[in-house]
């Protein structure tokens, strides 16, 4: 009974370890298990350069980006530092009809604003010190968007 109880403890030891192991933080086991991938870009140029996203909002002079996507890449949040404005020929400012599906852990909160910019299929708010975007936005957003008029 004994080597039994000593087995079963030995196990959930185990178990525990196995679990605070999972739960401190471990990047690579929380995207498999949440099926969302995180890059990290220093430049508007590396984005362009390493990732299959397009986002033709991104200011020319945005550092510090930080992308999180699902693997298919059609559903994605890119937060980036960036102090110039978004091109008017790309964004206008609607109202928000849509959310991110995936989050950027240190993004602002989407559902306290009532407006959006509409740059094609992304949506974006400003941040304290850039930007904030997602796509896919909503079909309202995407028509009232520039890309979207005819020229």
């Amino acid at each position: 009974m004994t080597s039994h109880r000593t087995s079963l403890l030995a196990l959930a030891v185990a178990a525990g370890g196995a679990l605070t192991l999972t739960l401190s933080g471990c990047t690579a086991i929380q995207e498999a298990f949440s099926q969302e991938i995180t890059t990290e870009f220093a430049t508007a140029n590396d984005v362009a350069d390493r990732w299959d996203t397009e986002v033709p909002w991104l200011p020319a002079d945005a550092t510090e980006i930080i992308a999180k996507e699902k693997p298919d890449g059609e559903v994605a949040a890119l937060m980036a530092h960036s102090p110039s404005p978004l091109d008017p020929e790309t964004c206008i400012e609607v109202d928000r009809r849509s959310a991110p599906t995936v989050n950027v852990d240190i993004a602002p909160d989407v559902y306290g604003r009532a407006r959006v910019f509409a740059c094609g299929t992304w949506s974006v708010i400003p941040t304290d010190d850039g930007w904030y975007g997602w796509t896919p936005n909503s079909a309202d957003e995407v028509a009232q968007s520039p890309s979207s008029r005819p020229s």
